[in-house]
Order: C-alpha cells, then sequence, then structure tokens
C-alpha cells in the first residue's frame, strides 16, 4: 500500500506512477521524473535507486542572509501578531544578523551553525533561548527553500536541549501568609493578585483586565487582551495591549463568590484597567497558580494538557464551577485557603514586591 510521502500512486488506466526528484531549474525550483509498473512494489523497486542518486542542487544563491531575511520578515508580518512579529524581529537583528547578515546564503554550512549554537551557549545564553532563535533561522531557510526552491541548510541542524525546571511550589502556610497580606492591604494592586491566584490568569492577562469584562450577574471573567513589552528595535520598546496568543487563550473563567464581593465593592467604570483603575496600561510582572489538571488547562488558556494529561477530556462551566467552589474561602478563617487547598503558586517575589507590581 502507498504511504504519505513516497510519492506513489495508482492512476485511472490501473497502472502504478511514482515521480522522483530529476534536478533543479534555474530559477531553483525542483524539476520531477516519473516511472511506471503494474504494481506498487514495482514501482517502488525501481523508485529507491533512483531516490537516493537524485542530484544536489546546482542553482547558486547569491543572496546573503540578511536580504533573505528581509524578504522573510515581509512576509512573515502579515500572518503573525505583532508581539510575535517584534519578538522574530529582535532576535534576527541583536542574534542573527551580526553573526550571518554579511554572507551569502549558500555559503552557509552545518558546521558554521553548530559553532555558532556552541559560542552562543558558551556566552551564557540559556538552551531555550539558543533554540528559540534557531527556530527563527530555520523558518526563515524553510521559507526561502520553499519560495525559490534554494537548499535548506538548516534542515540537518539540531536545536541544542532543553531542560525544563521544575517550579517551587509555595506551601500551604505560605499560601495563607500571602492571602492574609493581600487581604489586609486591599487595593488595584493586591486585588488583581488575588485574582490571578484563584483563577490562574496569566499576569499579563490580568494586567489587559477591564471591569467591562466581568460579568457581575454571572460572576464570571472574559479574557479579551494580554499586556506585554515588545521591542520596536533592538534599543526601544512600547507596552501594547493585545488579544490573547491563541484561540484557546480567550476564554471564560468563573469567579470564586468571596473574590467578586471584594470586586463589587472596588468596581469601576467599564472602560478601565482593574489594575490601575484607569485607561493607563501596568507593566505585567510573573507569577502563576493552578489545579484540577484538565481544568486548569482550560482556565489557563492552553491549547492542549500534554504536559499534565497527555489526554483530551471536555469540561464543562459547571465543572470549572464547581472546582472554583472548592477554593470558596471559610467565612471563619478570613477568606484563607485551608491546609487542603489545591491551589498552587510559583514561588517568586510577591510577598516583597506586592507594591511593585
Amino acid at each position: 500500500m502507498a504511504r504519505r510521502g513516497e510519492n506513489i500512486y495508482k492512476r485511472k488506466d490501473g497502472r502504478w506512477e511514482g515521480r522522483y526528484k530529476s534536478g533543479y531549474k534555474e530559477n531553483g525550483q525542483a524539476k520531477y521524473r516519473s516511472i511506471y509498473g503494474h504494481s506498487y512494489a514495482e514501482v517502488k523497486q525501481k523508485l529507491t535507486p533512483l531516490k537516493v542518486a537524485a542530484p544536489a542542487m546546482t542553482t547558486l544563491c547569491h543572496l546573503t542572509v540578511k536580504e533573505l531575511f528581509s524578504e522573510w520578515q515581509s512576509a512573515v508580518k502579515l500572518r503573525v501578531k505583532p508581539s510575535t512579529y517584534a519578538n522574530y524581529l529582535f532576535k534576527v537583528e541583536k542574534h542573527i544578523l551580526p553573526a550571518f547578515g554579511g554572507l551569502r546564503y549558500d555559503m552557509l554550512t552545518v558546521q558554521m551553525i553548530n559553532s555558532y549554537i556552541d559560542d552562543k551557549l558558551s556566552s551564557g545564553l540559556s538552551p531555550k533561548y539558543v533554540a528559540d532563535i534557531l527556530i527563527v533561522f530555520k523558518s526563515m531557510a524553510k521559507y526561502i527553500s520553499k519560495i525559490h526552491g534554494f537548499r535548506n541548510i538548516l534542515a540537518d541542524v539540531t536545536l541544542p536541549k532543553v531542560h525544563r525546571k521544575e517550579l517551587t511550589l509555595l506551601s500551604p502556610a505560605q499560601q495563607r501568609q500571602l492571602c492574609n497580606y493581600l487581604l489586609h492591604d486591599l487595593n488595584p494592586t493586591t486585588l488583581c493578585v488575588l485574582l490571578s491566584l484563584y483563577t490562574g490568569l496569566r499576569v499579563g492577562e490580568v494586567c489587559g483586565l477591564m471591569w467591562g469584562d466581568i460579568d457581575f450577574d454571572k460572576s464570571i471573567l472574559t479574557v479579551r487582551r494580554t499586556v506585554q513589552r515588545i521591542r520596536n528595535s533592538i534599543h526601544g520598546t512600547r507596552l501594547i495591549a493585545d488579544t490573547p496568543k491563541s484561540r484557546t487563550s480567550r476564554r471564560s473563567i468563573p469567579i470564586p463568590t468571596f473574590i467578586m464581593k471584594l470586586l463589587r465593592d472596588s468596581r469601576s467604570a467599564d472602560d478601565r484597567y482593574i489594575l490601575s483603575n484607569s485607561t493607563v496600561l501596568i507593566e505585567p510582572r510573573t507569577l502563576q497558580r493552578g489545579f484540577d489538571v484538565k481544568t486548569l488547562s482550560e482556565i489557563l488558556g492552553h491549547a492542549s494538557v500534554e504536559t499534565t494529561l497527555n489526554r483530551y477530556v471536555h469540561t464543562s462551566m459547571e465543572r470549572k464551577i464547581a472546582c472554583m467552589a472548592l477554593l470558596e474561602a471559610p467565612s471563619n478563617e478570613a477568606y484563607l485557603p485551608s491546609e487542603s487547598s489545591s491551589i498552587a503558586v510559583a514561588i517568586s517575589p510577591i510577598l516583597s514586591e506586592q507594591k511593585r507590581l
């Protein structure tokens, strides 16, 4: 049976046809030829040695890496978010062009790229960040190969291995200490930290939350935007409120009753950001929290739960509300989570830097 990618298929006349790359045109596009047989096995047998002996591309690319990146950036800008484009642009200008910009593209080798990776790692950049740089470089190479037919030189480059760090979580006692601090110093900042703690909102999403995003009748908030700082160039940045990074990030989240009471007491105009209580954006900071694998995945806006469950199970709004009910604060403990609370907060400078968030 023919398999995807083999370029073998059965014709209407009953014969089997196999196609193989025979060379390249002057513009760099691949040229193909066909062979025929009475069965799939016959064609595959004929095709195997031809594929092995397929000629290498002879068309030379006289363009520099900088020129090709300029073309790629013009194309990619049309299909990605401004924040993503700014991220790409920074990595290209800061890391890739200084090393390869003036070099003719067809002069690149895998050995040169591997040496570059070693240099970046030795300079102190993390494997994750170096991998991100290479992903941008690979994206350009793939685009150029597809559009112009030039050999994808980076196809055989292996990304540095990334080791994920385990998060250290706050203990139940530390959680209560944090909640106690927040509730006894209530202001727009501490209210937003509580929202992040009990709803799993990313900090950029908390910064982008407006009063109009909260349904006070149904006790549900809707994530419509996220705040982040993006680079205009190597030396300049700007703060923007943009749509969430993916479709699953645009979501509705039920709010615990005691936090709804705090929100009602602090309610302001719909067009004001909750964090600043004005139309002014506030710079995001980093903190996390979560619970219940599937509900956590949806509330956090993850596209999948591969990192926690490796399977998909539908969670209804009723289930989400039920999970939030588990977080309801006991009336005799000043709204503090109990020892058995499932709140999990990544340790960060929260307690000492609340007023600077």
